[in-house]
């Protein structure tokens, strides 16, 4: 993962504090501390502090705010991130609001792209919440 910095581990080989592994349906907003992998269906708005992997069978519906984010699988809403990478698998429909973006050959994104510099993005971060979802129980 040639954006970042040579000093810092990449973020498919950081140790994972969140998993929401392959058939998990999670149904409601996520929010997660350091790093996260799903391989399930999330319906809802996802946090993560540090970093968030899709992988091939997962999905989200929904906004997500993080700093790095690799998706192998499918995103459906818009993404607030610092870093992101949409692999050959990877199918993401919606705003994308990044600093740095990197789309393999055969990647699919359908949305509109809003690249900002260093500083702008991270103060939108903190000012932004994702949109609040009702749960009937």
């Amino acid at each position: 993962m040639a954006l970042f910095k040579k000093d810092k581990v990449a973020l498919d080989m950081q140790s994972i504090s969140t998993l929401i592994s392959e058939g998990c349906i999670f149904d409601g907003n996520l929010k997660a501390p350091a790093y996260a992998r799903i391989d399930g269906q999330i319906t809802g708005d996802v946090m993560v502090d540090e970093g968030l992997i899709i992988g091939e069978k997962g999905s989200i519906q929904g906004n997500v705010i993080t700093k790095e984010m690799v998706v192998y699988g499918v995103v459906n809403g818009n993404l607030q991130v610092h870093s992101l990478e949409i692999k050959a698998s990877g199918k993401v429909t919606g705003e994308i609001r990044t600093q740095t973006l990197e789309v393999e050959n055969g990647a699919v994104y359908n949305g509109s792209l809003s690249m900002t510099q260093n500083n702008k993005l991270a103060q939108q971060n903190h000012t932004a919440k994702p949109a609040q979802k009702i749960i009937e129980v």
